[in-house]
């Protein structure tokens, strides 16, 4: 399925959630790699871009939920990259 950068739910949040995905990879002992790392920032926000799309689609695309998308596509995304394995697409 490809998402288009026009779309409402592919827009990265700015503000106070922007620095927020750069520390959620982080372990307390710190043996975590950094997301970064893991792979390119445009391939994880096409990621979470697609996560946010479906998790919109299985709501019926009912307006004013697309921060939320995002924000729960961001989380679920990170924490998949952390773990390693690919986030479940609807």
């Amino acid at each position: 399925m490809n998402v288009t950068a026009s779309s409402s739910i592919a827009t990265e949040p700015h503000g106070e959630h922007a620095g927020r995905a750069a520390h959620a990879g982080a372990h307390p002992q710190g043996h975590a790699r950094p997301i970064s790392s893991l792979v390119s920032p445009d391939v994880r926000r096409n990621m979470i871009a697609e996560t946010a799309y479906y998790r919109a689609k299985q709501r019926g695309f009912a307006p004013g939920y697309e921060l939320d998308d995002w924000l729960a596509a961001e989380s679920e995304v990170d924490t998949a990259l952390t773990i390693g394995v690919q986030p479940a697409a609807d």
